[in-house]
């Protein structure tokens, strides 16, 4: 008598779909509807993101995280591809209450400038999702090697920066659709800032700071052209 194999589950089979074109021969069919469709998506972005804040509140790294944030000296954040967009999402938010926060965009600041002046005080929070860019993976690499701290935001605890993270955010991006889900990304990325701004001394005031200086610069449409534009 044999043993069955047991069936994948819904999470290892995901892991075999590695780019959006596997995932799109998946799960993108043409005899469904936008309404399943659209049910499916919006099933399978709440069971990523329940599972990620489950997970995340049981293991305390997120907090762990955010103290590492706050005791750096200097605060970089990058990421490639739609690593990028997180990187700068979480750079907008953290930007805006801590001093000496970085983004690394391979623009106003290179790689190779960041690498040439690492401190035991630097930290690095990078995001590195599957297919994990060779970039970020060497930054981070180097970064390490460097005597900086790393800050791992990734999908696996097998990823490639796992290994030396300092702190590592694990986030669950199954989907329904063919691009990886970025919903649970993006809590985290708001979770992280919300913690290390609540322990940020002066983080206050260079809030205030920055609502005089958005007035005077006339950032923001006035409260009335606002409601109009509604």
């Amino acid at each position: 008598m044999t043993k069955e194999t047991p069936a994948r589950s819904e999470s290892d089979l995901d892991r075999t779909l590695r780019s959006p074109g596997d995932r799109f021969g998946e799960r993108i069919r043409s005899n469904l509807s936008a309404e399943n469709i659209q049910t499916r998506v919006i099933e399978s972005e709440k069971r990523s993101l329940q599972r990620t804040l489950d997970e995340l509140a049981a293991s305390g790294e997120v907090p762990q995280a955010a103290a590492l944030i706050l005791g750096a000296r200097r605060r970089f954040i990058g990421g490639e591809g739609k690593g990028a967009a997180y990187a700068q999402l979480l750079n907008a938010d953290l930007s805006a209450t801590l001093s000496n926060v970085f983004l690394v965009d391979g623009r106003a600041l290179s790689p190779i400038t960041v690498l040439t002046d690492v401190r035991a005080s630097d930290v690095l929070i990078v995001f590195s999702m599957r297919r994990y860019r060779a970039e970020t993976v060497r930054l981070g690499e180097l970064f390490h090697e460097a005597g900086g701290q790393l800050v791992v935001i990734t999908d696996s605890d097998d990823a490639p920066l796992a290994r030396l993270a300092s702190a590592l955010i694990k986030v669950h991006t199954e989907s329904a659709s063919y691009a990886d889900s970025p919903t649970a990304v993006a809590a985290v990325c708001h979770l992280l800032s919300t913690l290390t701004t609540a322990s940020a001394k002066g983080a206050r005031r260079r809030l205030t700071v920055r609502d005089q200086y958005a007035a005077e610069l006339a950032l923001y449409l006035p409260e009335h052209e606002q409601e109009n534009e509604r």
